[in-house]
């Protein structure tokens, strides 16, 4: 079960559709999917989890917390800036909508087992962002 959480507010189209199609994306990566909860907030709200639970102090757009105890179940929690979604959808010059799908396509594919600290890593997470943006976009756009 995907829930949306809003500590801030946002305007999503295609949710029913946007939630199915995550479940698809998991069941491509080869994994089950298990509750997930997204909670889109604030810059400061999402600092503070990142200060208190990963000793960082810089705002991002996504942390990701995984409450599988298995690892082909994707379960979790993903708290979504809205504002760095907002912000880097500008500084990219790219469609708001398009900016917050790839977020949350991302933080799944962390779920799913894909890491971004090397660059070999973030190119490949980049390739998997970019698959499911042109998929859904077909569907949907």
């Amino acid at each position: 079960m995907i829930h949306f959480n809003y500590q801030t507010p946002l305007r999503i189209r295609h949710i029913r559709q946007l939630k199915a199609f995550l479940q698809e994306l998991i069941i491509s990566e080869k994994h089950t999917a298990g509750p997930l909860n997204f909670v889109f907030c604030t810059d400061a709200y999402l600092l503070k989890i990142n200060q208190q639970y990963l000793n960082h102090h810089d705002y991002t757009d996504i942390i990701t917390f995984s409450f599988s105890e298995e690892k082909q179940v994707v379960s979790g929690e993903l708290y979504i800036s809205v504002d760095r979604v907002k912000e880097n959808a500008k500084r990219f010059n790219v469609p708001l909508s398009n900016e917050l799908h790839r977020v949350l396509f991302h933080g799944v594919l962390h779920l799913c087992g894909y890491n971004d600290k090397t660059k070999v890593q973030a190119t490949q997470m980049r390739e998997r962002e970019d698959h499911y943006l042109k998929l859904f976009s077909k569907r949907f756009t």
